[in-house]
């Protein structure tokens, strides 16, 4: 398969090889640089995604310090309340005084585990045993921060931070500590470089604590896929989903607090983020910049120094094949050393071929003028030896000796004809069927039919080119047709006779020839006479196809023989 594709006009020249293997050449390199190219891709999209990571973090800095800071400080009151929890006054004392210091917090208290909350900053007693968030934190037995929309202790929306206090192994109750939302959702520090759409945090439980947007806008937002729970994780990540508008948008999400608290922001596809600098995106053409400019490079020095004079030459080649003349100015100086070889080695074949054509042309003449001679001397005798037989002719002494004398002159003069016809042709390998038969069937008219008689001649002849081997059969097989003819056609018939000679092609490479004449109600010679045997002789020589019928009075001699090619220059001889 790969020779026949290499045979092609288009993939099989010079510089598509050249250029195919060239490439190949070519393909470690490229692949090199594809694996570079890749690499610089990926660094610089995982730099546009710690961008977005960046971002994230310094819009979630609020968040994290007020978490990091409550967490903290519910581990360390864990260790004051486990001191004074049973002295209920004492107790909410120090949490007050802790509050009115810190003054970040709405309320901070410990709640036992029955759900009691006599210590508090507050100094008044709460009963939060059918909270949901103390039925969690009592789950989890672990820090937690839970959004409260109303918890009935402060009257508005705050996040929860519960931090269990032990004894031993044994949980007494839970620090509590609740931050108003207003307070994580106040300025954020410095001026971020790009804000994003949305920005959310929330819990381990995948429970959303703070969004600086409104609920439905936040609804629309959010992944279409994924569940927050599932985006809980140690690890920073950024991905791309389609939010529950059908949207394209990208997530990129971080832990504020290890295993407790994480924030994902929202950003458009298109944000300026993630675009790569004009050095990356260039880098990414850069394999296929390197293999187009080897390309044309190669091509370019193969058309200069190779392909244009390979081309020229095989003009110079064409033109002598079609009109045998040499070129007149050679490659030129600049051509390689090779090539100059083979123009050299091409003008002295073609001087040769020009000598042996010249020799080869006179021996043809001389040929042709030798063979016309014969034909000529050959066509004289044969008129000489029926000019002997006319002589004789007159001299026989009955009508039937003369007849039969006749016949054999008309024979001769059949060949002489068929010799004429050779010798005027220039190429003395062919005759023209239509000349031929008509010189003969008019002169076979001309000494067998009488003045007067009343018969009507009708003639059609396609211009066939007959070979010389089947030309004198042919012509002495019409010879003895129209003369048959001539003997049974009836004379002065008052209803007219006819007699009709046809030579036509019925395909290319066959000719059918038809002899027909009125019968007159007299049969034709029953296949025992001379003219009947030489007919099937020269059928047999023609190697074609006789066939004699009778139909509506008239006497049809067919003949089907092979003949050259219709319209081939070329004839076999």
């Amino acid at each position: 398969m790969t020779s026949g594709f290499l045979r092609n006009s288009l993939f099989g020249g010079l510089a598509f090889r050249v250029l195919l293997f060239l490439s190949l050449a070519l393909l470690p390199i490229g692949m090199i640089a594809v694996v570079q190219t890749k690499q610089i891709a990926e660094q610089s999209q995982n730099a546009a995604e710690l961008s977005l990571i960046a971002v994230t973090e310094q819009a979630a800095a609020t968040e994290r310090t007020l978490l990091q800071e409550a967490l903290g400080a519910g581990r360390a009151l864990t260790s004051v309340v486990k001191l004074v929890h049973d002295e209920p006054v004492q107790c909410s004392d120090f949490l007050q005084t802790y509050k009115d210091e810190v003054s970040k917090y709405r309320l901070v208290g410990f709640i036992k585990v029955n759900g009691q909350m006599d210590c508090s900053s507050t100094h008044i007693s709460y009963d939060l045993s059918q909270t949901e968030y103390l039925k969690k934190a009592k789950e989890r037995l672990s820090r937690m921060v839970t959004a409260v929309d109303r918890d009935g202790l402060s009257g508005t929306p705050v996040v929860v931070v519960t931090v269990p206090v032990f004894e031993g192994d044994t949980v007494i109750g839970f620090v509590f500590i609740s931050i108003a939302k207003d307070e994580l959702a106040e300025e954020r520090g410095e001026k971020l470089v790009a804000a994003p759409l949305s920005l959310v945090t929330f819990n381990s439980a995948g429970e959303m604590l703070t969004s600086d947007a409104d609920a439905s806008d936040l609804d629309l937002e959010l992944p279409e896929t994924y569940d927050l729970a599932q985006l809980t994780g140690t690890e920073r990540q950024v991905f791309s989903a389609t939010n529950r508008n059908g949207t394209e948008r990208l997530y990129a999400v971080i832990p504020l607090v290890q295993g407790a608290v994480f924030a994902m922001s929202v950003w458009p596809t298109d944000t300026p983020l993630l675009k790569t600098d004009i050095a990356g995106r260039a880098s990414a053409l850069l394999p296929i910049v390197m293999w187009v400019a080897s390309l044309i490079v190669a091509f370019w020095a193969l058309n200069r120094l190779a392909i244009r004079h390979i081309r020229k030459l095989g003009r110079q080649m064409r033109h002598f094949a079609l009109n045998r003349t040499l070129p007149r100015k050679p490659l030129g100086e600049q051509v390689p050393f090779e090539i100059v070889a083979m123009e050299k080695s091409f003008l002295g074949m073609a001087s040769s071929i020009l000598q042996d054509e010249a020799r080869l042309e006179d021996s043809l003449r001389e040929k042709n003028i030798l063979l016309k001679e014969v034909h000529h001397r050959v066509k004289n005798n044969l008129q000489l030896i029926s000019s002997i037989m006319n002589m004789q002719i007159r001299q026989a002494p009955t009508e039937a000796n003369r007849r039969v004398l006749q016949r054999l002159q008309d024979r001769i003069l059949s060949l002489a004809t068929v010799h004429k016809s050779l010798y005027q042709d220039n190429e003395m390998t062919r005759a023209d069927g239509s000349i031929l038969l008509r010189e003969i069937v008019a002169r076979n008219l001309a000494v067998g039919m009488e003045a007067n008689a009343g018969i009507e001649v009708v003639e059609d002849y396609d211009s066939i080119l007959i070979r010389p081997d089947d030309a004198a059969p042919l012509s002495l097989l019409v010879s003895e047709g129209v003369t048959n003819a001539l003997k049974y056609v009836p004379k002065n018939s008052e209803d007219g006779a006819t007699i009709g000679v046809s030579l036509k092609y019925t395909d290319p490479e066959c000719a059918r020839l038809t002899i027909s004449n009125t019968s007159g109600g007299v049969p034709p010679e029953g296949g025992t006479g001379l003219g009947s045997r030489l007919i099937q002789a020269f059928t047999r020589q023609l190697n074609g196809t006789l066939e004699v019928e009778e139909d509506g009075g008239m006497y049809i001699l067919t003949l089907d023989f092979p003949v050259p090619i219709k319209d081939k220059a070329v004839i076999d001889y």
